[in-house]
């Protein structure tokens, strides 16, 4: 194998000794749990019986204790696509436990909201928090006390998130991440994009719009563009939490459904009562978070995930910064083109390669950590390989070594760019990211007026009265974690990609959120501190000359008398009560920065 890259072993290193004191104390409180035995042996004979009353034929299994006992925390509803698949899985998983002779049962559900549903609506600023809720109740489900390893079911933007912080936090269990797969495909994106902007300019109507929507959002399964969702499915397999190669196989087919029988076997395979124990504990080590940034880095991946990364792995003892995804970024280069970032699909990513292919070019560029503890068994190499069904069951072959389509997924030495997606800015404005894979090179650095708003809606308005006719920096604060919940301002694409195509020079600079799909607008995201905490975006007025440059990472306003001037102080109740906002108080007043993952609970 090559030697690891000089950037990434340094950031590795860092990343050890900033986490010195609460790795070691995670470990030691892991490993004296995983000392007491299998979970089952502490419950008194009627802490069992209630646990066992209702399993039928399994109750003799379970009494006996010898047989592995797999907690299922699932994310299933069914008014979401990419979670509908998962209302078949409990009953796979418990006949495929059966006939290992061992016993599997639903430990508990977790919320599951879809931010395409909630996107510019009150709803969405519930979002974030979500994934805190998420893995509150996934400690619920596990904390009965009775299960030897668990399996982990959810796909989408916060749940996977949050599911992974509740796997650290009892990371003396093993745990196996059970996606659904994408959706098969549907109307192109880059079809669906043009109608969206066609509606926002005024040029067509709701009905063409609705058509063209639901062409795209067409059966169950993830959304087959490269957003958040299935940045997390290529989290899992570059972190080694799923079985290799199960991110991308579509949902109710014969391989999905083996897979998901095969992750329940693995996963009986690796408790405390066999011989192969690979507790989650082991698994997320600062090595699995800094192949899970190349992985972000290598295909573009959502800056939500800059978010959640950091939340997830301080709950595993680890710290991470935004200088580490700065400087992962710098040695990574983009392999991938997926929409936003080009036209393909997650399916054709897949066919083109996938998550294989892309693992094989990092390790032989020594851009990826190979010497990892994974769920499949140790070294990230066994994730170059493709699964295959033979005689019902799954087996591995070796994956492809070309490129299938050198138009969707390319070879470390033909890469898309020579750096990775991602690009932290810092300056006077305050410290923020910038996802750049899909921004031309020449909308990259902009130095232009601010227009202040402080909701996107108020955005939308102005750019339907035709204010917006010179380069301009939209500047939309008091969107962060304390404000209103840091909800996803993706509303914003579509106009703003409206004037970048009129030929001005705009960006967005924001406390808040864009989507995991964000295109072409450059968009200085989560910059913190939010102004809601006093942050320096409390004090841009209209007419300040702002620069924003991803090439240098800058983020400066350039307007005498600036750090002078007292900070905003709009009227924010109204962002405190209507679809369940009133619930949230403790999470807006409790929240952390963004810069650490904006998170309530680690």
């Amino acid at each position: 194998m090559p030697q690891l890259n000089d950037m990434i072993s340094r950031v590795t290193d860092r990343i050890r000794e900033r986490s010195l004191e609460s790795r070691s104390t995670y470990l030691k409180r892991m490993q004296q749990a995983a000392e007491e035995g299998p979970r089952r042996a502490h419950l008194t004979c009627g802490n069992q019986a209630h646990a066992f009353a209702a399993m039928g034929s399994d109750q003799a299994t379970l009494i006996d204790a010898h047989a592995p006992n797999l907690g299922i925390v699932t994310a299933y509803n069914d008014m979401l696509s990419a979670h509908q698949p998962f209302e078949r899985f409990p009953a796979l998983i418990r006949d495929a436990a059966r006939k290992a002779g061992a016993t599997a049962q639903v430990a508990g559900g977790v919320p599951a909201m879809c931010d395409g549903v909630t996107q510019g609506q009150v709803g969405m600023e519930l979002s974030l928090f979500s994934r805190d809720v998420i893995a509150l109740a996934a400690g619920v489900a596990l904390s009965h006390n009775t299960f030897d390893a668990a399996l982990y079911l959810g796909v989408c933007d916060k749940i996977v998130p949050g599911l992974v912080i509740a796997a650290a936090t009892f990371g003396y269990l093993p745990g196996i991440f059970l996606p659904a797969g994408p959706m098969t495909s549907g109307l192109p994106n880059d079809e669906k994009a043009k109608v969206r902007q066609q509606f926002a300019a005024g040029e067509i109507g709701r009905d063409e719009l609705m058509e063209a929507e639901m062409a795209s959002y067409h059966g169950p399964g993830t959304c087959t563009f490269y957003g958040t969702a299935n940045s997390n499915q290529m989290l899992m397999e570059f972190m080694g939490l799923h079985l290799p190669g199960a991110s991308f196989v579509n949902p109710n087919t014969p391989l999905r459904d083996a897979l998901t029988v095969a992750g329940t076997q693995r996963a009986l395979e690796i408790t405390n009562l066999g011989n192969d124990y690979r507790p989650v504990s082991q698994v997320l080590d600062e090595r699995a978070f800094v192949n899970g940034i190349v992985g972000l880095m290598a295909t573009g991946g959502s800056t939500n995930l800059v978010l959640h990364l950091p939340a997830m792995a301080r709950a595993a003892g680890i710290r991470l910064s935004l200088e580490d995804f700065n400087d992962i970024s710098a040695v990574t280069p983009l392999l991938a083109k997926v929409y936003p970032n080009g036209l393909a699909d997650v399916n054709h990513f897949h066919a083109a390669g996938g998550l294989g292919y892309m693992i094989g070019q990092l390790l032989q560029a020594g851009l990826l950590h190979e010497d990892v503890m994974t769920v499949a068994g140790d070294g990230l190499e066994r994730y170059t390989q493709d699964p295959k069904l033979k005689d019902g069951r799954v087996v591995y072959e070796p994956g492809p070594r070309d490129s299938q389509n050198d138009k969707i997924l390319r070879p470390v030495d033909q890469a898309f760019q020579p750096t990775g997606g991602l690009q932290q800015l810092k300056g006077n404005l305050g410290h923020g990211i910038m996802k750049v894979s899909a921004v031309a090179p020449d909308h990259q650095v902009i130095e232009a007026p601010a227009r202040v708003f402080h909701s996107q809606d108020a955005v939308k308005a102005a750019f339907k009265a035709g204010e917006f006719t010179s380069n301009t920096v939209v500047v939309v604060r008091f969107q962060g974690p304390q404000a209103n919940g840091m909800p996803e301002l993706h509303g914003l694409t579509p106009t703003l990609a409206v004037l970048l195509d009129r030929g001005l020079k705009v960006a967005l600079v924001t406390d808040g959120r864009m989507s995991g799909a964000s295109g072409k607008v450059p968009a200085a995201i989560h910059v913190s501190p939010e102004a809601k905490a006093g942050g320096p975006l409390a004090r841009v007025q209209d007419g300040d000359m702002i620069r924003v440059d991803a090439v240098t990472g800058v983020l400066q306003n350039l307007s005498e008398g600036f750090a002078d001037r007292p900070a905003a102080h709009p009227d924010l109740s109204d962002n405190s009560h209507g679809i369940g906002r009133e619930l949230f108080e403790t999470f807006r007043q409790n929240v952390g920065l963004a810069t650490d993952g904006a998170a309530v609970i680690v």
